[in-house]
């Protein structure tokens, strides 16, 4: 008898653009974006492809959020949208 329902196999996979995770995808697509728009085509290209690298590097079969944590703690509160700094007790609820 066969199941009714179906369930996903993978359910923590990121979306997928093609081949590549999304961050990897417009780490890709806005350097050479500016590369046309620039009339610098190969510059972009091999900005993209750098980006691409260092994504992929940075990750390195982590998940993503380890970026973001990362983006948090150590761009400027600006950055992100924060105003200040969250004080120390709500800190540890963040990460």
């Amino acid at each position: 008898m066969a199941d009714r329902y179906q369930l996903p196999r993978r359910l923590d996979d990121p979306e997928l653009i093609g081949f590549w995770t999304i961050d990897e995808f417009l780490g890709m697509v806005i350097p050479f974006a500016w590369g046309i728009m620039a009339q610098h085509v190969l510059i972009g290209i091999a900005i993209g492809a750098g980006a691409w690298l260092a994504l992929r590097k940075a990750k390195a079969g982590r998940a993503s959020s380890r970026l973001l944590h990362a983006a948090y703690w150590y761009l400027p509160g600006s950055f992100l949208g924060l105003k200040a700094t969250p004080p120390s007790h709500c800190r540890l609820l963040a990460g």
